[in-house]
């Protein structure tokens, strides 16, 4: 059963992988759609194509979650209501040691995984308590449940969305507001490139030996979890590749 025709969907990050993935299932099941992400020709060849290939609404907007004016600007222009927050945009960088890492990486880190998030669904959510309906989805990681060596920010990122998401399904409580996560773990994406920045060779090793997740797979689950009836709430929701079992547990062939 389709519960989704009619809504409108805002993805964030959803200029590649899991976010696009997402828009194309999402429109393919007839929601209008709000797009944003930093890179804005992407943003508008997406738009046109799901405008025409599923007849529905997209508007987009290119701009940075990370900072808070733009995000204000944005949501203060909105002349729809949203029904679906997928706060999708995330990324790792570099697999340094905490004695060696990168301060601007953290940086880059922290302010999109936890603080944009945050943003986004401190701006969003007034209007779902107002109207007392709506769903905010965040996307975590297997990094939010097992930590790892190389990952301490990103996976303390990823450990804070968890937390985000309890404490939001709890500060929600008593309205209709569903709160969810889903927590992929090894999805082939350009995520591998962001974190090795661009070091293509290195990133492909990452799903050498084995058969990954796709961003497909994880926007079906997303969508899955959005399609619920009203009274199901999904807080939460581990993916992994058959051939891995935790974040460092991985078979490969060889």
């Amino acid at each position: 059963m389709n519960r989704l025709k009619g809504k409108t969907v805002l993805i964030t990050g959803a200029t590649s992988g899991i976010g696009k993935a997402c828009a194309e299932l999402f429109a393919e099941s007839g929601c209008n759609l709000v797009l944003t992400g930093r890179r804005e020709d992407r943003l508008k060849e997406i738009s046109t194509y799901l405008k025409s290939t599923y007849n529905v609404d997209v508007t987009y907007n290119s701009f940075d979650i990370r900072e808070l004016d733009d995000c204000k600007e944005f949501v203060d222009h909105l002349d729809v209501d949203i029904d679906i927050l997928i706060n999708n945009a995330g990324l790792a960088i570099g697999v340094d040691s905490v004695q060696s890492g990168d301060f601007n990486d953290w940086n880059t880190m922290i302010d999109t995984n936890i603080k944009g998030l945050l943003t986004m669904t401190r701006l969003l959510t007034p209007n779902m308590v107002k109207r007392n309906s709506g769903h905010v989805i965040n996307l975590g990681s297997t990094a939010g449940h097992e930590s790892y060596p190389g990952g301490v920010v990103y996976c303390a990122t990823k450990h804070a969305v968890k937390a985000i998401t309890e404490a939001t399904k709890k500060d929600l409580h008593g309205t209709k507001i569903r709160v969810s996560m889903v927590s992929p773990g090894l999805v082939e994406t350009e995520f591998s490139n962001v974190r090795f920045k661009g070091d293509d060779d290195r990133a492909d090793s990452v799903y050498k030996g084995i058969e990954p997740l796709t961003a497909h797979d994880i926007a079906e689950i997303i969508l899955f979890v959005a399609n619920r009836p009203e009274h199901v709430n999904i807080l939460d929701s581990i993916v992994l590749p058959v051939y891995q079992s935790s974040a460092q547990m991985v078979y490969r062939d060889e």
